[in-house]
């Protein structure tokens, strides 16, 4: 990382991981002004939560750095905006992405601007992605006459540089503007590298496991979670011809393309693993289908409207262009193109037909290595 001319303050998220914990370092060692801030957000009181364990953990690499730390309460904005839209969305039968609204609410929402009011030039994140500063297409009008590009520059979000890391798909709702006083130091490393780097800065946790599951919140059975604020209620499993072959228990813990969870009990002769293809809510039934079934079921779409769009750069924005998508972290990317864009509205089409695109889900689009912005599937 280069350093800076003139010391720029940047507050950094620091999870108690070692990416953020190397990003702070990285960003101490280029010269900038770091202060890590540790983000309390709210804890359900019957699981068993390491947030002190994290919290100790990026209080000794500030220690170590020699740098400020703060802990930041955004329980209320956590419990809302993630944990409360999660239920709400799987109790009417979607599937939402906790992690994308965490982003956006939480680290790129109240700490994003609790920063900014604290006088911050950047803030930073452990997330594996890029940005980078382009010159903008825009074109000035007055009076109704185009006059000339603006010659100003834009900030885009670029995937990283470790593509099993990358996590510009749960970054979609940031701005430009957003982007431009946002730092991803690890963004251009791969994972060894950055461990490595942790070694080298004597960092204590250097051999730290990474975290899995809910954002902030770690690993747990997201059915689990689910019953503790939704009823569990009986109902069938249904063949793709409408025959009763077991039972689950609730249509609004599953999401399509699962094959776990619900209980088969009259097998067929070929006893293939059986994946969820439809729900319906109001039946409380699912609908299961074999590989070799998928096909000729009618969950598979070509084409589909994203609603709660977010371009990053809405005049660089192409019609009928040849972008590629991915409606999952880490599925692999499908050539598409937007037919049609509407303020906050979006209709895809994608060149091959898509099996188990789930409402509520998020699909994000790209040109090469640049996220271009996403959508919520209605």
């Amino acid at each position: 990382m280069k350093s800076v001319a003139k010391v720029k303050k940047v507050y950094v998220g620091m999870s108690g991981g070692v990416d953020s914990s190397v990003s702070s370092a990285l960003l101490k060692k280029a010269g900038y002004d770091v202060t890590g801030v540790f983000i309390k957000v709210w804890q359900p009181d019957w699981f068993e939560c390491t947030w002190r364990e994290d919290r100790l953990d990026a209080m000794r690499v500030a220690a170590k750095l020699d740098i400020p730390f703060v802990t930041l309460d955004l329980e209320k904005e956590y419990k809302k905006e993630v944990v409360d839209y999660m239920i709400d969305e799987y109790e009417i039968g979607r599937t939402p992405n906790p992690d994308v609204m965490c982003n956006k609410h939480v680290k790129f929402g109240g700490f994003y601007r609790w920063a900014m009011e604290q006088g911050a030039d950047y803030v930073a994140t452990g997330h594996y992605a890029r940005t980078e500063q382009v010159k903008s297409q825009k074109v000035r009008i007055e009076n109704n006459n185009k006059l000339g590009k603006l010659g100003t520059f834009d900030f885009q979000l670029l995937t990283a540089l470790d593509s099993n890391k990358d996590q510009s798909y749960f970054l979609w709702t940031l701005t430009a503007d957003q982007l431009a006083h946002t730092l991803f130091p690890v963004g251009d490393m791969k994972k060894p590298q950055v461990r490595k780097y942790a070694e080298k800065f004597g960092l204590a946790n250097a051999l730290k496991k990474d975290s899995q599951g809910l954002c902030f919140i770690g690993k747990v059975d997201v059915k689990e979670f689910l019953k503790r604020y939704i009823e569990p209620k009986r109902g069938d499993v249904l063949s793709v011809e409408g025959e009763v072959v077991g039972f689950h228990n609730g249509t609004t813990f599953f999401t399509l393309g699962e094959r776990h969870g619900f209980i088969i009990t009259k097998k067929s002769t070929l006893d293939e693993a059986q994946y969820v293809v439809q729900k319906n809510i109001e039946k409380n039934t699912i609908t299961v289908s074999s590989v070799s079934q998928i096909e000729k079921s009618e969950n598979s779409v070509t084409r589909v409207c994203l609603n709660k769009v977010n371009i990053i750069n809405p005049s660089e924005l192409k019609i009928n262009y040849p972008y590629t998508a991915r409606a999952r972290y880490r599925q692999e990317l499908v050539g598409c193109k937007i037919t049609e864009y509407s303020g906050q509205t979006i209709r895809l089409e994608f060149n091959l037909p898509q099996e188990n695109i789930s409402p509520g889900q998020s699909i994000v689009f790209y040109d090469a290595d640049v996220c271009i912005g996403g959508g919520i599937i209605e």
